[in-house]
């Protein structure tokens, strides 16, 4: 048996997050079990979204939670790390300068990646494998900045597309009609073969709406459970959410419009249910990390510690 650990670095518009997964190698599989996830309230998007550019604080914040986390992965002895930097980043016009600031003064390598490769990153998850029958699925990833959304039929990816929705453009009255137009007319073109269409979710905000569901782990969330919970959670201020839901300040506010996204994507596609496994971007980085890193490629954005 071998033990490796891999580090991702997930750059959003509302948090930054390190991932450290243990990755063990044996004679018959290959297995991840994650280790440890620390995740800091950056909020990029706050500053992208509004006047376009990164400003110093937020910088100065990135740049010492790179160096946190450089620490942290030599601590925990990491082989490989890769960090990506989502639609806040990349739609910042000093994003480029930011990503060079950062190397300079932490040693850590960003990868500015677009909307295509983030939701690669996000089909490398293994979704295939969460998938026990043939009806059509939608895989649904909800970001601070962006919506990635994937449809499976016959267990294989046959659409994908990233969306200009997300929480936090929300909250800054980023997100307009067309922008929900546009979305409600590719889900509405999909062909989902006279099928019940099924969600897969992901994203922190819906795994926090399913722990408030209190649903067994496995069981789906229904469309109806999920209207509930949104009625549940706008009944409360977001003073309310932090004291009496104990929620962390950056969950409580973006949590409602998260909720949004899916309803209205589980009602264009008259989607009764929505499965909620535990896995990100973060995870898809791990997963792509380690394929490339055994096989040896050179890939940008990997890099050894």
């Amino acid at each position: 048996m071998k033990l490796l650990k891999f580090a991702a670095i997930d750059i959003g518009s509302n948090a930054v997050r390190l991932l450290l997964t243990n990755v063990i190698e044996d004679e018959k599989k290959t297995s991840f079990r994650k280790s440890s996830l620390i995740r800091m309230p950056v909020r990029l998007g706050e500053d992208s979204f509004n006047t376009g550019v990164i400003t110093e604080r937020r910088i100065e914040k990135l740049s010492k939670t790179m160096l946190a986390f450089k620490y942290l992965m030599e601590v925990e002895d990491v082989v490989a790390y890769r960090a990506c930097a989502t639609s806040a980043m990349r739609e910042a016009s000093n994003g480029k300068e930011v990503v060079k600031r950062i190397k300079k003064e932490t040693g850590i390598e960003i990868e500015i990646i677009d909307g295509k490769e983030e939701a690669e990153i996000i089909y490398s998850n293994q979704i295939v494998e969460m998938i026990d029958d043939l009806n059509p699925y939608l895989y649904v990833d909800v970001g601070g900045g962006s919506t990635e959304i994937s449809l499976f039929l016959e267990k294989k990816r046959v659409a994908t597309q990233s969306f200009d929705i997300g929480t936090i453009r929300i909250l800054n009255d980023k997100v307009g009609k067309k922008d929900y137009k546009k979305m409600k007319d590719w889900i509405k073109d999909l062909e989902f073969n006279g099928k019940e269409v099924k969600l897969i979710g992901s994203g922190g905000n819906i795994n926090k709406i399913y722990k408030t569901s209190a649903k067994k782990e496995g069981e789906p969330l229904l469309y109806g459970e999920l209207v509930e919970i949104n009625k549940f959670l706008n009944f409360y201020t977001i003073e309310e959410r932090i004291k009496v839901l104990g929620m962390n300040p950056d969950r409580a506010d973006v949590i409602i419009p998260a909720s949004e996204i899916f309803l209205k994507i589980m009602k264009w596609s008259d989607a009764t249910q929505i499965i909620v496994p535990t896995i990100g971007v973060s995870d898809g980085i791990v997963r792509q990390l380690y394929k490339d890193y055994s096989s040896k490629k050179k890939v940008n954005g990997i890099t050894n510690l």
